[in-house]
């Protein structure tokens, strides 16, 4: 138990280090990015990649993200209007973020139309898309390429939502318990539940896409130097196999989508933890505080969304 909290605080201290030196030396894990559509030149910018692969999955980057969370709420405890501006500013992200992506909704509409009417009126076999330069590819590909569209939807609404209230609840205890024991439900549900299985996807997805972008592929269980001495033979390999010969062949972008589900899950749990301890301190009066909730326009519709 002993080694167990000297190692959590110690990493709680070099994560100071840490953070400052990759701010400082941003060329050992980032001199790959304008590579990234060519080959690597040299072992450098091979081992920058790699090192981006490991840190974006590894205890050290863990170790930044709950200092950061635990820096904000010391400053917050002390301060509370700067912890109401960490809420409004979280939730203001996801907001903007969902806002965009839903219209991903409106765009796999109006492409299935055109879809039925390029295969079904015209009986064309592919779609062009673009202006002096075209984008040509089968009707099979535009077809399946509608998936994309839903895991936009879902990947980067999924925060838009819950800060809208959008989530159906299902409790047996919550509705019947007192204000501030909701409250409390809600501090320790973003710290048991919505934390940790952000980050335990996070781990997965992250090294889940690696694996379908580089050979030799990547583990979640290799070391930094063996991911060094994999380095050597470092190169892109970017998945473009679609389910059918003429199909969407981009899955790696569903990869991309899962992590950055996971980062803005985690993000939204410190912004509801931040919220619930706020509205738990201030009383009922600051339920919904500085919380941007779309207008529906319908009576009816406001009520469905309020009892959800």
């Amino acid at each position: 138990m002993l080694d167990a909290i000297v190692w959590f605080f110690t990493n709680i201290a070099m994560s100071f280090y840490n953070f400052a030196y990759a701010i400082t030396h941003p060329g050992q894990w980032l001199s790959w990015v304008p590579y990234i559509n060519q080959s690597l030149p040299t072992a450098e910018h091979k081992e920058a990649l790699m090192r981006f692969i490991y840190y974006g999955a590894s205890v050290e980057l863990f170790f930044v993200a709950i200092t950061a969370f635990l820096v904000l709420l010391a400053i917050g405890l002390w301060r509370n209007e700067f912890m109401w501006g960490c809420v409004r500013a979280l939730e203001g992200f996801a907001n903007v973020i969902g806002r965009i992506a839903a219209w991903a909704g409106l765009i796999m509409v109006l492409q299935q139309i055109v879809i039925i009417f390029m295969q079904r009126i015209f009986a064309r076999a592919e779609i062009s898309m673009g202006f002096g330069m075209s984008f040509s590819k089968d009707i099979s590909w535009w077809a399946e390429e509608l998936k994309l569209y839903n895991a936009l939807v879902v990947a980067l609404c999924v925060t838009y939502t819950f800060v809208q209230g959008g989530h159906v609840r299902v409790d047996l205890v919550y509705s019947a318990v007192s204000y501030r024991t909701k409250k409390t439900i809600d501090m320790v549900g973003s710290l048991l539940f919505m934390m940790p299985v952000a980050a335990l996807t996070w781990l997965y997805g992250w090294f889940f896409l690696w694996r379908h972008l580089v050979v030799p592929n990547p583990s979640a269980s290799d070391a930094l130097d063996k991911l060094m001495l994999k380095s050597r033979a470092l190169r892109w390999n970017i998945e473009t196999i679609g389910f059918s010969p003429n199909g969407f062949n981009a899955y790696f972008l569903f990869k991309i989508l899962l992590c950055m589900f996971t980062a803005l899950v985690f993000l939204q749990a410190i912004a509801f933890f931040m919220r619930s301890y706020l509205e738990r301190k201030e009383g009922p009066e600051s339920e919904g505080k500085y919380l941007d909730k779309d207008l529906l326009g319908d009576e009816d519709a406001e009520l469905v969304a309020n009892i959800h």
